[in-house]
């Protein structure tokens, strides 16, 4: 006796909250940094912070986003 059991898909907002959690995260971490270091007078690492929540964003919103749309 075969016993087919249909494969449906529940729920997914665990998955969708997740998935935006890691977009924009640690995007919003390394801004929070730059502005502390940059408050502090360290100017330049600040600004290296700055960038790095730049790249960081532009990355995960075309890898995340990618999953995300479906392609």
């Amino acid at each position: 006796m075969n016993l087919i059991l249909p494969l449906e898909v529940g729920n997914l907002d665990g998955l969708v909250t997740f998935l935006f959690a890691l977009m924009f995260g640690p995007a919003i971490l390394l801004l929070i940094i730059g502005f502390i270091l940059r408050g502090n007078g360290k100017l330049k690492a600040g600004k290296v912070f700055f960038i790095l929540a730049g790249v960081y964003l532009l990355v995960s919103l075309g890898v995340c986003g990618g999953l995300m749309g479906g392609f």
